[in-house]
């Protein structure tokens, strides 16, 4: 492992698959050195063996986890120097199910990750990010932030959190020089949607058009443009921007009532 590295950096949460992999394969590419973390211990360690520990660091990470997250950022301070450019939070998971068939600790593991995860992150690596100029925070939010959706209830109750929380950050920490932004898209083709969001209706009625790598380009973006002129929210895909727009213009009831439909309520 290569120490004091003048690489611009990046630390992503959940990289060991979809799109903390997508993410971590196009940074690593660009010559970043990139910190590779995730409760997929192995899978993260894989990454590293393939792409060399000069290029980047792996490290489990249970994001719900204070004494994890000041490890991981430790080891990855000492790979960078104290350098941090980007933490990218994107670890999550997903309930999909009427509300009330879904266990209780399901619903409270989610918002651990989710949301808790994200929130000590966020804290956690404020440190590294006020010390490394230019420094940006990418938050992974979700198109279900836009309007509360049926069997994904919870699910979008963090994400329409992570785009609060988000907001009050790029505003609080400007004067330290840090951006903080986030990604929204529709239906991303992960294991996640695959496995869980996919019995949906709304899956099955709008279709997956988004993989990791549109995600991925976006995050890419986000992280090297003009801090000056990142939008604070980024819709990714078509999709997203139409439901985007239609929340702004439509009156509430007809966004209640054209979510409801899609969902088969």
């Amino acid at each position: 492992m290569s120490t004091n590295a003048p690489l611009p950096s990046i630390f992503i949460t959940g990289a060991a698959a979809g799109i903390g992999r997508a993410v971590a394969e196009r940074f690593v590419q660009a010559g970043w050195f990139v910190g590779l973390f995730d409760v997929d211990e192995a899978g993260v360690q894989a990454l590293q063996a393939r792409w060399g520990a000069e290029r980047c660091v792996a490290v489990r990470l249970d994001v719900s986890s204070p004494d994890d997250w000041r490890a991981a950022l430790a080891t990855f301070s000492t790979a960078t120097g104290g350098r941090l450019d980007v933490l990218f939070n994107n670890a999550g998971i997903a309930v999909t199910s009427p509300f009330e068939e879904a266990d209780l600790q399901r619903h409270l593991r989610l918002i651990d990750i989710n949301l808790k995860g994200l929130v000590i992150g966020c804290h956690t690596a404020f440190a590294l990010l006020s010390q490394t100029p230019g420094s940006r925070v990418i938050n992974m939010c979700s198109a279900s932030a836009l309007y509360g959706q049926p069997e994904l209830g919870t699910y979008s109750a963090t994400k329409a959190a992570v785009r609060s929380l988000t907001e009050a950050l790029d505003i609080e920490w400007q004067r330290h020089g840090i951006r903080v932004v986030d990604v929204l898209p529709l239906f991303v083709n992960t294991a996640m949607v695959t496995n869980e969001v996919s019995r949906m209706k709304t899956v099955k009625l709008l279709g997956v058009r988004l993989g990791p790598d549109d995600v991925a380009a976006t995050v890419w973006r986000l992280a090297t443009a003009r801090a000056a002129g990142l939008p604070v929210h980024s819709m990714v895909g078509w999709q997203t921007k139409l439901f985007a727009l239609l929340s702004k213009l439509s009156p509430d009831f007809m966004n209640r009532w054209v979510t409801a439909r899609m969902a088969g309520y």
